[in-house]
């Protein structure tokens, strides 16, 4: 099955100071409802990630559920985030469905930082734990 949502808020952030990136989709601007957020350190892991499993991306959902490496495949088109993920872990995620949609309701920009900053933080560490991007 699929989970679909409307998404009207498109969030990027490359913090160098914090050395962090994240790209999201929520049902609204306040972080209200469902929402998406993919995160990623920059640069090369750390020793301490790599050793604790954590040299990948991170998705977290609305409920603060939270998983390393988990997405599958993200496809990105005009205004259709899809996403793939991992049945594994979907427990981790708090989510029932490894398919989601959301259909983007943000202007044109925010889409194209989503689809640059997305593709960065998906391409972090190790690489048997990077998805399939199309789109991207």
């Amino acid at each position: 099955m699929t989970y679909r949502f409307t998404a009207r808020a498109v969030v990027t952030e490359v913090d160098q100071a914090n050395d962090v990136m994240q790209a999201g989709v929520a049902e609204d601007d306040k972080g209200e409802g469902f929402f998406l957020l993919f995160m990623s350190n920059i640069g090369a892991p750390s020793h301490q990630n790599v050793s604790l499993g954590l040299d990948t991306h991170c998705l977290v959902t609305q409920d603060h559920g939270t998983a390393y490496g988990c997405v599958r495949e993200v496809a990105l088109s005009a205004h259709l985030l899809t996403v793939l993920l991992k049945p594994a872990s979907l427990d981790d995620l708090g989510l029932s469905n490894t398919k989601i949609e959301a259909l983007l309701e943000a202007p044109q920009e925010d889409i194209q930082r989503l689809r640059d900053v997305l593709a960065q933080v998906l391409t972090f560490g190790r690489e048997d734990a990077r998805p399939r991007r199309l789109g991207l």
